[in-house]
């Protein structure tokens, strides 16, 4: 379930003020675009179902669409 503008604003101005980074109001947009690009990718890998037999991989080696055709 994607998230709401509201609750991406809210995570971003709880994060920035934890960790103290004041982000001018010219780069606030492109960070909460980001953070909500994020939160896409993560619902994307939580809707995967896993099994308990399933294991994390030991070495991950991107492969770029070129390779991957040839």
């Amino acid at each position: 379930m994607p998230l709401a503008p509201q609750q991406i604003e809210a995570y971003v101005d709880a994060a920035s003020t934890a960790i103290g980074l004041r982000l001018s109001p010219e780069h606030r947009p492109g960070v909460l675009r980001f953070f909500a690009l994020a939160a896409e990718f993560a619902a994307l890998v939580e809707a995967v179902p896993l099994s308990e037999r399933d294991e994390p991989a030991v070495h991950f080696t991107p492969v770029s669409p070129r390779e991957k055709e040839s």
